[in-house]
């Protein structure tokens, strides 16, 4: 049973916010203008800029919202283009000292905001249970020994970068490090090892593995490692055998069509525990 009556949704880019909505029954979708591009006509709601904080708020508020989940990609936005209101004016120096620090603590930022405000900040898997990356392999396919080897060395460079707040994903092919997720996010991560030669890969054959998984002390209501169809469509285009994803602690948007097309491209997507990286 649900901890909220009626949950508020704030919505960026991508299909998880509509997949959201569709399974909160009736919620009050606070659409990100110029970001949010789903179709949320059957819902109500309304369209707000980055930085009306208050008008945000006052919104959900006055649609009887206790509860908030945060959802789809909202890129870092140009400070100096904002137009806030009077609640977004007076959270902007915090909010900017926090971007100096990562993307995380702006996040955080924006929880503890949303805090302080009385609504329960909840997590997209709180909403939509089946979200949640199972454990094993999610098709056919499975990752080989040499797939182990490159998911426990891009796994622990995530784990590593942690500190610095760069990103969540990382991609190996042969202990070779093809690239790090940074601000460009995940899609033009993959861009970028579909333009290296065969030879980073360890030749002509599908090889390497692109990681997911939470950094560490991550705030994991907002802004879990996500994959979907895009993602594994983009891994076949650079060649990677597979993907990998911390069980439990990343999101599958559509998981049987993304199971469908890992098996008809002939990649593995597998859900690790964290007892399987550590092993030797």
């Amino acid at each position: 049973m649900a901890r909220w009556r009626k949950l508020g949704i704030i919505a960026g880019a991508g299909a998880l916010p509509r997949r959201l909505a569709e399974a909160a029954g009736a919620p009050f979708v606070v659409r990100i203008a110029g970001v949010a591009d789903a179709d949320f006509a059957d819902f109500s709601g309304e369209e707000c800029g980055i930085a009306e904080v208050g008008r945000i708020i006052r919104s959900m508020r006055d649609a009887g919202c206790d509860a908030v989940a945060l959802a789809g990609v909202v890129r870092r936005p140009d400070f100096s283009k904002l137009r806030p209101d009077w609640r977004g004016a007076a959270l902007l120096p915090l909010v900017i000292a926090a971007a100096a620090k990562g993307d995380g603590a702006l996040l955080g930022v924006l929880v503890e905001t949303l805090e302080a405000e009385g609504f329960l900040v909840v997590g997209a898997e709180e909403v939509l249970a089946d979200l949640l990356a199972p454990s094993g392999r999610l098709g056919v396919l499975g990752p080989s020994a040499e797939n182990w080897a490159d998911i426990r060395k891009a796994a622990a460079i995530v784990e590593a970068l942690g500190p610095f707040d760069v990103g969540q994903a990382a991609v190996v092919a042969s202990g070779h490090t093809l690239g790090i997720e940074a601000a460009e996010g995940t899609d033009r991560l993959l861009e970028r090892c579909a333009l290296l030669p065969a030879s980073a890969r360890g030749g002509d054959r599908r090889n390497g593995v692109l990681v997911k998984r939470p950094k560490p002390g991550q705030e994991l209501r907002v802004d879990l490692p996500t994959i979907g169809v895009e993602t594994v469509r983009r891994a076949a285009d650079a060649g990677l055998a597979g993907i990998a994803v911390e069980a439990g602690a990343a999101l599958l948007i559509d998981r049987d069509a993304v199971r469908r097309e890992a098996d008809a491209r002939g990649l593995f997507v597998y859900g690790f525990a964290r007892a399987e990286i550590k092993a030797t």
